[in-house]
């Protein structure tokens, strides 16, 4: 019987605010969420959805779940903050206390290697994958697989049915 081979998802390291490394081998065995996020967007609100269904999950399956946020400037400029002010923002305006890594760019030729590797796992719904605008998600099940890609337009209290399910996975 063949040994399961580890997802490549482990083997990222991104940056945490303070630039240091934050490698993605932390959140084995959890279910992930991952989100390119903006301060001065129209969906910025979703920060709030974000971080309540963070608190619900956790408690509910004790640490089993991580969301993981990464700013990203190149959707009309709308994260212009440094990776302080970013996360100033965040726990001000929202409470926000998942990880909010630093800075990224998710397409072109700057694109962030764990970003490039997400979009290879999975398209948007019409076959596209670039990123199209700020708070597309990603779900990451307890095997470091990409199980889901999610529009901007999905809110993330829409995403607690999938999520509880891939928590229930072993």
């Amino acid at each position: 019987m063949a040994a399961c081979k580890e997802s490549p998802f482990y083997n990222f390291k991104v940056l945490d605010r303070n630039g240091r490394e934050y490698p993605l081998s932390s959140t084995k065995g959890k279910v992930v969420l991952v989100v390119n996020t903006a301060s001065k967007c129209s969906f910025t609100a979703q920060y709030q959805g974000l971080e309540d269904i963070y608190r619900q999950l956790r408690e509910q399956y004790e640490e089993g779940f991580v969301i993981l946020g990464f700013p990203c400037n190149q959707f009309l400029r709308q994260e212009p903050g440094s990776n302080d002010e970013i996360q100033s923002f965040c726990q001000l305006n929202y409470g926000v206390t998942f990880p909010v890594l630093a800075k990224v760019n998710v397409n072109g030729g700057q694109t962030a290697p764990i970003y490039r590797w997400l979009k290879k796992q999975k398209r948007e719904s019409l076959g596209c994958r670039r990123i199209t605008w700020n708070f597309t998600k990603f779900v990451i099940d307890r095997h470091g697989r990409v199980r889901s890609r999610w529009s901007p337009t999905r809110k993330p209290e829409n995403l607690e049915a999938h999520l509880v399910e891939l928590l229930k996975e072993h």
